[in-house]
């Protein structure tokens, strides 16, 4: 019977990963529809076969639809593995890269090159927001760190803090930065994928691929921390180290993303949170699905970034603020009534 319930259980495991991937790949086909040229199947179909050459309509789908569209995927399959490796080290439900500190670490650092340096691409973006992502997680780290016995609840509250602090340098900065500058940062920081180019798309993808390949390898190991600090140390995991390399490779999605599409919060939050309602994401299956579902989530947020307003673009940081806020509040007042 049980080994029936097993094999039952992975079957349904990957029929939901094979659903979760074939709706992926229509939406990223389907959003490179929508714009403010307009276009058809024929257009999309000509521009990813033909490379862009030939009409107008597929250089438009090639050269500027599809690098931002695959970018958005990426952006959100990042976050939301970023988000559920916060909230497996931590178990904390509510943890997301926001929360701890982690975005508005890696804004500082890229804010601080903007405006200071003047540079406004290239990989030193990458590398200023790795910084100051680091940063923060260093200071986590440092203040969590010496109070063992609530290791976890002293984290999330030093996020916070910590969040908050390095959001109030960024304002000090733009309040002292050139005005010409000061719009394309705030912009910037509220987070679009209009800046794509298929000549930075290799760097969020190897990252992710890299990410993703350390938490299937380290599968045991997350599930381990699950069952509390101590119980994983029963099981051989070296859970102070372990957690810090966890929250490296946090880090490293999230600057990476940060640095090429600013900030976008909530998506680490809400991903984790609908596909642990399908899947259990300690198996292999539920990691993929974490990151198909939110890459698919953050493809239509651009498109309504793209589409709510006529001839203009909404930040996709609001719109992920907007309904994320609704879904942080919702989970709070879920939690409280099971209470």
């Amino acid at each position: 019977m049980v080994i029936n319930n097993m094999t039952v259980n992975k079957k349904n495991q990957l029929a939901l990963l094979i659903t979760a991937f074939l709706i992926a790949i229509l939406s990223l086909f389907s959003a490179l529809n929508f714009g403010a040229a307009e276009t058809n199947i024929n257009d999309v179909i000509t521009g990813i076969l033909s490379s862009g050459e030939g009409s107008f309509n597929a250089r438009i789908i090639y050269e500027l639809r599809l690098p931002r569209t695959l970018l958005a995927f990426m952006a959100g399959a990042g976050l939301a593995i970023a988000g559920l490796i916060l909230q497996t080290v931590t178990r904390n439900p509510l943890a997301d890269p926001y929360l701890f500190g982690i975005s508005s670490g890696a804004s500082f650092g890229v804010v601080v090159i903007m405006s200071v340096a003047g540079i406004s691409a290239g990989f030193m973006l990458s590398g200023a927001a790795l910084l100051g992502s680091l940063l923060a997680m260093g200071l986590l780290i440092l203040i969590a760190g010496r109070q063992q016995n609530a290791q976890v609840e002293s984290m999330l509250l030093a996020g916070v803090a910590l969040s908050f602090l390095f959001s109030a340098f960024t304002s000090l900065l733009l309040y002292w930065s050139d005005p010409q500058a000061v719009a394309a940062i705030l912009f910037w920081t509220l987070g679009s994928f209009a800046r794509a180019q298929w000549a930075t798309l290799w760097l969020p993808f190897l990252v992710i691929v890299v990410c993703i390949s350390f938490m299937l390898s380290f599968k045991r190991q997350l599930n381990a921390m699950l069952l509390g600090d101590e119980s994983a140390t029963t099981l051989g995991v070296r859970v102070h180290r372990f957690r810090i390399l966890m929250l490296v490779l946090s880090s490293l999605i999230t600057a990476v993303l940060v640095a090429l599409c600013g900030g976008i919060g909530f998506v680490g939050l809400m991903v984790p949170h609908i596909v642990r309602f399908f899947i259990s994401q300690g198996s292999t299956a539920g990691l993929l699905v974490t990151s198909l579902v939110g890459g698919t989530f953050m493809v239509w947020v651009d498109v309504l970034s793209r589409s709510l307003l006529k001839n203009q673009e909404l930040p996709v940081g609001v719109i992920t603020a907007a309904i994320g806020s609704v879904f942080f509040l919702s989970l709070l007042f879920f939690r409280k009534s099971k209470v």
